[in-house]
């Protein structure tokens, strides 16, 4: 069974960088697709960035870069210029069905998530 483990959240101050990880176990780590996203409080799971066939969040795309090692079975998300709208807590996904997907319902792995507070 696929586990993801995501770590590196904290309190950062507006304009600072964060660089997000997430361990894989339990699976083919090569064949899946993984994708970052985020849920604020009161606000619906939305997405952040996939990799496979890469993409981002429109408000996210200058700021943030998603990677991953297949040799470490990890997915980084390297956030940049952050501001207070970035909190949230960010989850790490990963699925098999899809390349191109950016909606959750498609990912079927998940993460606990890592909070990350943005202070203005």
């Amino acid at each position: 069974q696929v586990q993801l483990v995501e770590s590196g959240g904290g309190l950062v101050q507006a304009g600072e960088s964060l660089k997000l990880s997430c361990a894989f176990s339990g699976g083919f780590f090569s064949q899946y697709t993984l994708g970052w996203f985020r849920q604020a409080p009161g606000k619906e799971r939305e997405f952040v960035a996939r990799i496979n066939w890469s993409g981002y969040r429109a408000s996210v795309e200058e700021r943030f870069t998603i990677s991953r090692d297949n040799t470490k079975k990890e997915v980084y998300l390297e956030m940049s210029s952050l501001i207070p709208e970035d909190t949230a807590d960010y989850l790490c996904a990963a699925n098999r069905r899809s390349s191109y997907s950016s909606d959750p319902k498609q990912y079927d792995n998940w993460g606990q998530g890592t909070q990350v507070t943005v202070s203005s």
